[in-house]
């Protein structure tokens, strides 16, 4: 009885009361009542792809509308070939589920703004594409039906299975990524292709993720706690990475 009762105690304290101080805030700004009403257009936080020719990738993540915005992100992939164009990749719960390009690049996700999660240039960046490329033909949940807002798959699901396959691109979605810890087709654990960070869920609901880039993180119902090892900070539900 004394372990169940301090299990729920830590849950208390480190998954429900930061999400409910989180949600506090979050209801306490103005913010769009109706997707009509927000703004989804660009940031202006990428160059012209005339201004930047050189090859790219970006990972982006922006906080999600309604009250699910106070712990929920959306993330979405950016490439661009050298003297190309900005290809964005989305996993959508509407219509083609993978869509390409049908929204600016670096665009406000519901009038909030994009974040940057991981930026590649050069002839790294030309080296990798093909790799991101493949990737996202190959994500097993790409098809019409394949999306399930939680816990997964989601659009989160999709950001995550690239950076797991392409491990180069040395980066995690951060905690609010709400999702992103559902593996593809719900198995139960994954290595991650350079075998540098190991993931185990219980169908997105509850697991654990351990590495160099994830750090440690506990997985509680798509809330997620930890200690960013790479990018020395605390992972709080609620409120993202705390850097240290």
């Amino acid at each position: 009885m004394k372990f169940l009762l301090r299990a729920v105690s830590v849950i208390l304290l480190v998954f429900v009361l930061p999400t409910l101080v989180s949600a506090g805030l979050w209801v306490s700004q103005d913010r769009p009542q109706r997707w009509s009403e927000a703004n989804w257009g660009s940031s202006g936080l990428l160059p012209s792809a005339e201004e930047s020719p050189q090859a790219a990738i970006y990972v982006f993540s922006a906080m999600t509308g309604g009250l699910k915005g106070a712990i929920a992100s959306h993330a979405w992939i950016v490439t661009k070939d050298e003297n190309g164009s900005y290809q964005r990749y989305d996993k959508v719960g509407w219509g083609s589920p993978i869509r390409r390009n049908h929204r600016a690049p670096d665009a406000f996700w519901y009038s909030n703004p994009p974040r940057l999660v991981a930026e590649v240039k050069g002839e790294a960046a030309k080296r990798l594409i093909p790799q991101v490329e493949a990737a996202i033909a190959g994500y097993p949940h790409g098809q019409p039906g394949g999306y399930r807002i939680y816990p997964g798959p989601n659009s989160n699901t999709f950001v995550a299975h690239v950076l797991r396959e392409v491990p180069e691109l040395g980066a995690v979605l951060p905690p609010d990524a709400v999702g992103r810890d559902y593996l593809p087709d719900g198995a139960f654990y994954h290595l991650d292709k350079d075998g540098r960070d190991l993931h185990v869920s219980l169908g997105g609901l509850a697991g654990l993720s351990v590495g160099m880039r994830s750090g440690l993180e506990v997985n509680f119902l798509g809330l997620v706690a930890g200690i960013d090892i790479a990018r020395p900070g605390i992972k709080v539900p609620g409120f993202g990475t705390v850097g240290l």
